[in-house]
């Protein structure tokens, strides 16, 4: 805002009264009347000449002092202009070095993490390809033992058929010489025997495959709670197992080939000697 700067008002002159003017006294009804010069109008011309030069001077005034107020004015805008244009640099700056800081360490944190990982990554490929390899080095002796006493067995099953043929041989020629001795309540009680000896047979084979399948079972979930030493442990039970259930059941396997064979032999001496019976009669 613009400000008037108060001036004090110019000297008014008051002008004397004109050489011209004629003045003079008149009676009137015995009055006198004494003409004098009148100054209020050249006092009204000074005044009104001064407040004009005041109001020039006060116009001139205030548009040199709006003219300085401008300036400062404009002169504050600028300064203030470029202190906040310093102060958004320095922001800027300060803001990119601290940016620039943070990436800087986030990448050597990275960077590091991902080292640490690969090797741990690597340490863990290792290990599983260690106890990978321990497990199929024993899972492999485990096969072999197994293998070799299942071979065993087999040659021993083979030799131990051969015997019982052999001697299932010998004991038909003897049985038959006998059957044919006794023939009736022989022949009843043999069958009836035979039909026992079978239906026993047949329970004792169902009975030791059971117990041979539970006691398997248990074995295999007991080696199931364990890894790595825990499970090649269990290989090796489950291999001594393994071995175990297939000499029993080698042995079973010969006990009720034996049987079946003896069946065999009376089936086939008793229709001998029905056939015989029936030429007979």
């Amino acid at each position: 805002m613009s400000s008037v700067a108060s001036t004090p008002p110019g000297k008014v002159t008051q002008s004397a009264v004109p050489a011209s003017a004629k003045l003079g006294t008149a009676e009137v009804n015995d009055t006198k009347f004494t003409q004098v010069g009148s100054q209020s109008l050249a006092t009204q011309t000074a005044l009104n000449e001064a407040a004009n030069k005041q109001q020039i001077l006060n116009m001139e005034k205030g548009a040199e002092l709006d003219r300085v107020n401008a300036e400062f004015f404009a002169g504050q805008d600028i300064r203030r202009t470029q202190s906040a244009g310093a102060e958004n640099r320095l922001a800027t700056k300060v803001a990119g070095e601290e940016t620039r800081a943070t990436q800087r360490v986030q990448g050597e944190e990275d960077r590091a993490s991902i080292t640490t990982t690969g090797l741990e990554y690597r340490r863990g490929i290792e290990t599983a390809g260690s106890q990978d390899r321990q497990l199929r080095e024993t899972a492999g002796a485990q096969d072999r033992l197994t293998e070799a006493g299942r071979a065993a067995e087999e040659r021993l099953t083979v030799g131990k058929r051969g015997e019982e043929e052999r001697a299932a041989i010998r004991e038909t020629g003897t049985e038959t010489r006998q059957l044919r001795e006794t023939e009736g309540a022989q022949q009843r009680l043999g069958t009836a025997e035979t039909g026992k000896q079978q239906r026993l047979g047949i329970e004792t084979t169902g009975t030791q495959e059971r117990l041979s399948t539970a006691e398997t079972g248990k074995q295999q979930r007991l080696g199931i709670e364990t890894t790595g030493a825990q499970e090649r442990l269990r290989l090796g039970t489950a291999g001594q197992e393994q071995r175990a259930t297939v000499g029993k059941t080698a042995q079973e396997q010969r006990t009720t080939d034996l049987q079946q064979e003896m069946f065999r032999r009376y089936k086939e001496n008793r229709d001998y000697e029905q056939a015989r019976g029936s030429y007979r009669v």
